[in-house]
């Protein structure tokens, strides 16, 4: 994994390689905090032993099998009420990544899971700290599912399982996904938000579809209409529409 070499700008072009480390994000927040916080810096493992996702969940992956890192970004041009655009930008560009791999029914489950015909495939969680009215840094940690073909979630899945079998080549893997996370980011900071939002918003899961969720109401059908400009999940249920955070619905599963 130290010897990638990305047909980037500078995504990649900065690579922390650790055999085994307990958080990417946790050693990226390291760096930032020791000065040593360069844009487009990789941190990437073969083994993350504590590696943790949205609500505060576990992320499970087999040692050498998947693709776990963390992208340190300094996204001063966006203010702390945009850090969701960050978010669709990484996802969507996550989103091309699994399709330039031949994969079919990826989405991206709201706020940023990966899908692949209903069956998780990947996590982002991103850690931002601000400084005055912009973002300051962003960590970005990314979970990927890629050789793995036995999980304990029946709702799991890999890019391998998803094409077929077969183990895939991580280094090269790793270099095409520094590919187009830069690809999505640069169109972010490029001016391009619309574009990203729209896309986001194509490609997202169960858009459109009616689906059933939880709330702090109990359970009901609802349809999923998008996103507020906060990032929140605007769901038309029987008697209204709402805007849902991260914490306040989960979607059910027969």
């Amino acid at each position: 994994m130290n010897k990638i070499q990305p047909k980037t700008l500078f995504v990649g072009k900065n690579i922390v390689y650790l055999p085994t480390c307990h958080s990417t994000n946790d050693i990226a927040s390291e760096k930032i905090q020791n000065g040593e916080g360069i844009d487009g810096t990789i941190v990437i493992t073969d083994h993350q032993t504590s590696g943790r996702g949205q609500r505060g969940n576990t992320w499970e992956a087999l040692k050498a099998q998947n693709i776990t890192m963390s992208l340190i970004l300094k996204p001063s041009f966006l203010r702390p009420s945009e850090q969701f655009d960050l978010s669709m930008a990484v996802s969507t560009g996550i989103y091309q990544f699994f399709k330039a791999n031949g994969t079919e029914g990826v989405s991206i489950k709201w706020p940023n899971d990966i899908y692949i015909n209903d069956k998780k495939a990947g996590g982002i969680l991103i850690e931002s700290t601000i400084s005055g009215n912009s973002l300051n840094y962003s960590v970005i940690g990314i979970g990927l599912n890629i050789n793995q073909n036995s999980f304990s979630n029946p709702r799991a899945t890999s890019l391998s399982v998803e094409n077929g079998g077969g183990e895939m080549p991580l280094d090269r893997l790793v270099e095409q996904l520094c590919f187009y996370l830069e690809t999505a980011y640069l169109s972010l900071k490029n001016g391009h938000k619309d574009e990203i939002k729209k896309k986001y918003l194509e490609i997202m899961f169960r858009a459109g579809r009616l689906s059933r969720f939880k709330d702090e109401s109990g359970t009901f059908l609802g349809t999923i209409r998008g996103i507020d400009p906060a990032g929140k999940l605007i769901v038309e249920g029987e008697i209204a529409e709402k805007s849902y955070d991260i914490k306040e619905i989960e979607y059910l599963f027969d």
